[in-house]
């Protein structure tokens, strides 16, 4: 067996021993001690940007003649290196549940950018807070790579998969424009639209949801990188802050900016819950499609039955032959959790006090799994749902031609009470709108059949 070799490695609080395969340092050894909460590890999602902005910094310093075109090297070349490893928590192994400033995170990746760096230099060039932490604070790095990894999940994994299921509902209202059907109301039978009407409810939430999730990201964009520890900018050099936003820019492909006014970005976490509210209300209107698609599918012979959805798994254990719409129970547990998320970031953002928001970990972690999540059930049910789904001809057409709300197109014919009491009288005597006309002689049959065109109620 194999005896596991350690350094000693030193910080401000003293020596301490450290695993020695591994690049991290002293303040990452005791957080891995002092914090053995849950299974959580911080999320890949907000590690990568701050390994990122190490190297936009280093850049930026470099530019700026902060530190030397040797020292820049090394930072962007360890940078690289973490970010290629097969994976990332194995040198980037601390709980979600730390300090609520993520400052163990980022010296996490100030001791491991420079231990690589020494180890690619082959001497003790770079200093974890002194080289690779230069002009900045786990007080303004981890917030903005908060914003950076919220914003690039966003659009990398939830607009895409948006875009995608827009297009499946766009074909399937294209192909079913023309099938009349029975709408509904509070559950009851209502006027007629067509079935291509109804999925074009469902295209236009999602293409709203979109409109607005681009606008509630807009606002990560805006960086506080450079208020370092309090806001103020202390120890940081004037112009580092827009010249590391540029080379971030370059690096994402998309355009970040150093904010104004940094009290903000530190202590309030507007932005996030702003951002993560309009997922909200995406996930609200998948839990609304998705009930809409088990309910037109219930049956097969004892509920609506509409429409047809893949059978892609047994249903039962019991029952041989059930098939239940699965894809639509995981969407809606998924979008659940979401709604979850959100509540979650809304008590951690109210929660800033001072100069910073300490539950920053907190807002993170749900913001990770609100990407992670929401993408992939919607493509889940994209793929194995909705791009199946198909109309049970024999079903819609029966609930069409029975529908007493048909009567409706009488109402400007013959009068709101007279249109009632033929729909009364159709339902009392279990007959179609046209006997129950018949018997109650408003209209003759042909007048009847030349009033009730379908067609003219879409």
């Amino acid at each position: 067996m194999n005896e596991t070799k350690f350094r000693i490695e030193h910080d401000s609080m003293g020596d301490i021993k450290v695993p020695a395969e591994h690049y991290w340092g002293a303040v990452t050894e005791r957080s891995k001690e002092n914090f053995l909460i849950g299974a959580e590890l911080m999320p890949e999602l907000v590690l990568r940007p701050v390994i990122n902005i190490k190297k936009a910094e280093a850049l930026a310093n470099r530019d700026l003649g902060n530190i030397s075109e040797e020292k820049a090297k090394y930072i962007v070349e360890a940078a690289n290196r973490a970010l290629a490893l097969e994976d990332l928590h194995s040198e980037f192994p601390l709980r979600v549940w730390q300090t609520g400033s993520g400052t163990q995170s980022n010296m996490n990746a100030n001791e491991v950018l420079a231990n690589m760096g020494n180890e690619s230099a082959g001497k003790k060039l770079l200093h974890p807070n002194d080289d690779v932490n230069k002009g900045q604070s786990s007080n303004d790095v981890f917030p903005s790579a908060m914003q950076i990894g919220f914003y690039e999940g966003i659009h990398s994994e939830i607009l895409p998969a948006i875009d995608r299921l827009i297009e499946s509902f766009q074909k399937l209202e294209d192909k079913y424009k023309n099938k009349i059907k029975v709408g509904r109301t509070h559950l009851q039978d209502a006027t007629p639209v067509t079935f291509g009407q109804e999925v074009s409810g469902w295209r236009m939430m999602l293409e709203k949801d979109k409109g607005m999730i681009l606008e509630a990201s807009d606002h990560l964009r805006d960086l506080p990188l450079g208020g370092t520890a309090t806001g103020t900018g202390l120890n940081c050099s004037p112009d580092q802050d827009t010249k590391a936003c540029e080379y971030l820019s370059k690096i994402y492909g998309h355009e970040y900016i150093a904010a104004a006014n940094k009290f903000y970005g530190m202590t309030s976490k507007g932005q996030i819950s702003f951002a993560h509210s309009a997922l909200r209300t995406l996930a609200e209107d998948m839990i609304k499609i998705a009930n809409d698609v088990r309910w037109l599918a219930s049956g097969p012979r004892c509920g609506i039955g509409e429409i047809e959805i893949p059978a892609n798994e047994p249903g039962s254990s019991i029952m041989p032959g059930k098939v239940n719409p699965t894809q639509s129970e995981a969407l809606i547990m998924v979008a659940t959790q979401i709604m979850g998320n959100d509540q979650v970031i809304a008590i951690a953002a109210s929660q800033g006090y001072f100069e910073l928001n300490t539950y920053m970990p907190l807002i993170i972690n749900n913001c990770a799994q609100t990407v992670s999540l929401l993408g992939s059930a919607i493509d889940s049910f994209d793929k194995m749902c909705v791009k199946g789904i198909k109309v049970n001809d024999e079903k819609m057409d029966h609930y069409l031609e029975i529908s007493l709300m048909n009567v409706t197109k009488l109402s400007p014919v013959i009068g709101y009470e007279k249109a009632a009491e033929i729909a009364k009288h159709a339902h009392k005597n279990k007959q179609s709108l046209r006997q129950a006309n018949h018997d109650l002689g408003y209209l003759s049959d042909e007048e009847f059949d030349q009033a009730m065109c379908l067609e003219d109620m879409i």
